[in-house]
């Protein structure tokens, strides 16, 4: 198979969607891969080192989209390279479409075979691939939105670590998953008051066994939330429902309850946040303030530890891809329902339940499609 590895053009992305170690096994496998130059220097791989790896470096980011059989990225595709995917094109990267309908639409008029990272499972209905990113995005989020408590980036001026005689700050953590479990590892390291907030009585039980006395857990729903972010200095926004656009657990009419320079940070803006007054933004300007709140809604916040971000990524999104070079996408995904879950667009038609639901889409699962186009072939005497 032909593979494309394309630089990444999202404001601030610094990651890149294969190592050379990466190209490597690839090349291992009698696959060619087309790297576009400069693709890995955000994350410290040079041109040089993918050429050693057996890659053939190409200047035109439209000459990798032409011959390549499949697309590898970390993030989703911009308006801007819509119109180079080609029909039955595989994209294997970050797609979350669940909060972008024009980006779902896009893919399924060019009839790309999109393979979504992030819907990928296990055999324990775990995350593999978006598990590495979610740990980053959840350290990162505390970390984040400590400095921005700083008054010098429009906080309170609150040390969450506090200092003998003076209270430690609150922070308050909507969502007990891995972005949670990691954004509660780093608070609580950090000193603060924490506060973890999940459906799941079993998941707080879990907290509430690891971190003991550190955390206070409590049943997520509209009286406790509310309750905790008026003592919150900082509240994460670290839901997800796998595929789904993001549930809207604070409204707008809330922010007036919590403290003025108070700070959000929205781990869940991919999916098009947790938080009504999220919107995405980026690294060079992460935040802004809505009723004296600020926000913290940096869409790719892993971007920004390109290095660690991007070993993290590869060293569990290899396998599936090389699984797909292998055997190519249709027996790939017949012979692994974990891949297979990974399937947002094929021929067209939207594959993901949760994907379809969040875009008022139809639905269309894969084998349903592959039997319709089976018994409307041609029959062979």
């Amino acid at each position: 198979m032909k593979i494309g590895l394309i630089k990444e053009i999202k404001r601030h992305e610094y990651r890149v969607g294969m190592t050379p170690e990466c190209v490597d096994e690839y090349v291992s496998h009698s696959h060619s891969v087309f790297v576009e130059s400069g693709a890995g220097e955000g994350a410290g791989f040079e041109d040089e080192e993918y050429e050693k790896a057996g890659a053939k470096i190409v200047k035109n980011k439209e000459e990798i989209f032409d011959i390549s059989d499949m697309i590898v990225k970390v993030k989703e595709p911009l308006k801007e390279e819509y119109d180079l995917f080609k029909e039955n094109q595989i994209l294997y990267t970050y797609l979350h479409l669940a909060a972008n309908k024009e980006l779902t639409e896009a893919l399924m008029q060019k009839g790309v075979k999109a393979v979504a990272y992030e819907t990928i499972t296990d055999n324990k209905g775990h995350l593999p691939c978006l598990a590495p990113m979610s740990e980053i995005a959840g350290r990162l989020s505390a970390q984040e939105g400590a400095k921005y408590l700083e008054k010098p980036f429009g906080g309170r001026g609150v040390l969450l670590g506090g200092v003998p005689g003076v209270k430690r700050g609150n922070v308050v953590i909507i969502g007990g998953g891995m972005v949670g479990l990691n954004a509660c590892k780093m608070a609580v390291g950090l000193g603060a008051n924490v506060t973890i907030l999940d459906i799941d009585a079993e998941r707080l039980a879990y907290f509430d066994d690891i971190f003991s006395s550190k955390v206070t857990t409590l049943y997520s729903n509209r009286t406790n939330i509310l309750n905790a972010i008026k003592e919150a200095d900082l509240v994460i926004g670290a839901v997800l429902i796998p595929g789904a656009v993001a549930p809207k657990l604070i409204r707008r009419e809330d922010l007036s309850l919590m403290k003025k320079a108070s700070v959000i940070v929205d781990v869940a803006i991919d999916q098009g946040g947790c938080i009504e007054t999220s919107k995405a933004t980026y690294h060079d300007e992460p935040t802004y303030v809505v009723d004296g709140i600020v926000h913290y809604c940096v869409a790719n916040m892993p971007g920004a530890v390109s290095l660690t971000s991007t070993l993290a990524l590869t060293s569990n999104t290899l396998k599936y891809g090389l699984k797909i070079a292998d055997f190519g996408l249709e027996k790939a995904i017949n012979e692994d329902g974990n891949l297979l879950n990974g399937l947002n667009i094929y021929d067209g038609k939207c594959t993901n339940k949760a994907v379809a639901k969040s875009l008022d889409l139809p639905y269309e699962p894969y084998h349903d499609l592959v039997h319709m186009h089976y018994t409307n072939s041609p029959q062979t005497p």
